[in-house]
């Protein structure tokens, strides 16, 4: 198993659509073609990456979705002409995908749109190195206008109901962007590349604390709030992987950028203490838990959004043994082993009554500190100037777009944790990339073909399930002839029609997918339509660079 998770990337493998609506035109049908050999193949490749670079893209970069005549466009909410997502699947996502094509290809067409899309990243680089969630290519007074509107009325979307003017770690935005970087200077190592690289890798350490956790958020802002609730950004972050990503990017900086057989000692220091945190942070008996967040002098858990109260979150305590178990891994440094008992007991108590129990969840996600007590979330009202977000021990009338249930396999967990505990370091540490001469191990050949991480490097990184030549000539004969695959975009969302009334319209919309008409906030919908999805693109080039590797 991975020392660090990178579920941000299992999406890829589904080429689902995020965020999108109405076009009532119906997707068209193509005959299939007789074969897939490489010169249709390539030509394919082509067609679908020319129409990306030059007709979807906006200065370089990309959001997650849009209509096919881009007259809206989406990234986990409703983008402004003029904006572009860094979040995964976005810009940094296709411009992963754009290298790996060059990789498969070496055409230079390729390595040029990888480069586009590094270049509209740094173009919105944060003075301090990282990434917000969006870039707006027309400045930020068109930024804070798009924060005011949509973004201000996306009713169950908190972190952007407020523009901090900083950079965030969230969702792996910053983590993909520096990667990316990494990834174009390494392959030819073109300095323009290597300061705005350095300023990623500056931004990583420099936000991180003493005791080796990081914010959600950096540099802080002074009396910030979301929603006017306390502001949680600074806060010690797991959610979302935080702490993983981080960890993952600066160990391929460690042996992307060695020299001489050395690696930069600040780096080496960062992932020992990034790694540390999670000891430190995993709560005493009878309670050997973790939460989503943990204020980062207590190092107790902390709540977050309206819909993360302060408590241990399963899921997050399920991620972390995981974690902790590539630590030792990584590392050979049997603390990381030394209270996942405890951690799994613990999880094995919590676990979601018999008479609650669905399919695929075994586990409340959040259990309140000091009772072992379950608490759900809820909501009133009707939009964002009305409603609220609030938890409670009552596990009916649930909201529906934030689960109050998790799956933890803790058994599998556990052989894992007694199959490491039982192997010696020596075999359980063969091929660590810390264990490894700085310098001595390459970044994968591709990050978009599977959920890559560092055990990765010195691979090629690819799918354990191959592509059938079957496979590709129906993504030959399926693009259509603008050049993109025609894909049921499977959300949708209300649009911006004026700030939220203060009083409740409508109805009950307690377990509703969406609020009212002011509500922005993206939903699954009964009728999906056609339209241009970033991670089909990228999942449908995937299974063709498969195709051509054989």
């Amino acid at each position: 198993m991975s020392a660090i998770s990178m579920n941000r990337r299992a999406l890829l493998a589904t080429g689902a659509a995020a965020t999108v609506v109405a076009s009532t035109s119906p997707a068209p049908s193509f005959a299939r073609v007789a074969s897939a050999d490489p010169a249709t193949v390539l030509a394919t490749m082509k067609r679908a990456a020319r129409f990306m670079v030059e007709e979807a893209a906006v200065d370089g970069g990309y959001v997650w979705n849009t209509l096919p005549d881009f007259s809206r466009r989406w990234g986990e909410i409703e983008a402004s002409p003029s904006i572009i997502w860094v979040q995964p699947p976005g810009t940094a996502t296709v411009g992963h995908l754009y290298l790996d094509a060059y990789h498969a290809t070496r055409d230079e067409y390729y390595y040029d749109a990888a480069k586009t899309a590094a270049d509209a990243l740094v173009r919105g680089q944060h003075p301090a190195g990282g990434w917000n969630y969006v870039i707006d290519t027309k400045g930020e007074e068109s930024l804070k206008q798009w924060y005011a509107t949509i973004a201000a009325n996306a009713w169950r979307l908190e972190e952007y109901h407020h523009y901090y003017g900083n950079a965030t770690f969230d969702d792996a935005g910053t983590s993909e962007a520096s990667q990316l970087l990494l990834r174009v200077y390494l392959e030819k190592k073109d300095r323009k590349y290597l300061a705005p690289l350095n300023k990623a890798i500056s931004f990583v350490l420099e936000s991180q604390y003493a005791n080796g956790g990081w914010p959600q958020r950096y540099p802080f802002v002074e009396n910030g709030g979301l929603h006017g609730h306390e502001d949680y950004t600074p806060y010690i972050t797991f959610n979302d992987d935080v702490a993983g990503e981080n960890l993952e990017f600066l160990i391929y900086a460690y042996h992307g950028l060695a020299t001489n057989g050395r690696g930069d000692a600040r780096m080496l220091d960062a992932i020992h203490r990034g790694m540390d945190i999670f000891v430190k942070t995993q709560q005493p008996m009878p309670q050997p838990a973790w939460g989503l967040q943990h204020f980062p002098d207590t190092l107790k858990p902390a709540g977050a959004r309206t819909i993360e109260p302060q408590a241990f979150a399963t899921h997050t305590t399920g991620t972390n043994i995981q974690s902790m178990m590539g630590f030792y891994r990584l590392t050979g440094d049997r603390k990381y082993l030394a209270r996942l008992p405890e951690a799994l007991d613990w999880l094995d108590r919590v676990k979601t009554p018999q008479n609650l129990i669905s399919p695929g969840r075994t586990h409340p996600t959040f259990i309140l500190e000091g009772s072992n007590t379950p608490v759900y979330i809820h909501r009133r009202g009707s939009n964002i100037a009305n409603g609220q977000y609030y938890a409670d021990e009552n596990p009916t009338n649930l909201i529906v777009h934030y689960g109050s249930f998790r799956n933890v396999n803790t058994a599998a967990l556990r052989r894992e944790y007694e199959a490491l505990a039982a192997m010696p370091v020596e075999e359980a540490t063969r091929n660590s990339p810390l264990k490894a001469r700085p310098g001595s191990l390459q970044l994968p050949k591709y990050f978009t073909l599977q959920d890559v991480d560092v055990w990765d490097m010195s691979t090629q990184a690819r799918r354990t399930n191959r592509t059938s030549n079957g496979r590709a000539g129906e993504l030959i004969a399926s693009l259509n002839e603008r050049g993109y695959w025609p894909t049921p975009l499977t959300t949708t969302s209300n649009p911006y029609i004026g700030q939220s009334p203060t009083s409740v319209t409508g109805g009950e919309y307690q377990t509703t997918r969406v609020g009212d008409l002011w509500d922005t906030s993206p939903y699954t919908t009964d009728y999906p339509v056609e339209g241009v999805s970033t991670a089909a693109f990228i999942k449908n080039m995937g299974d063709l660079i498969e195709t051509l590797e054989g």
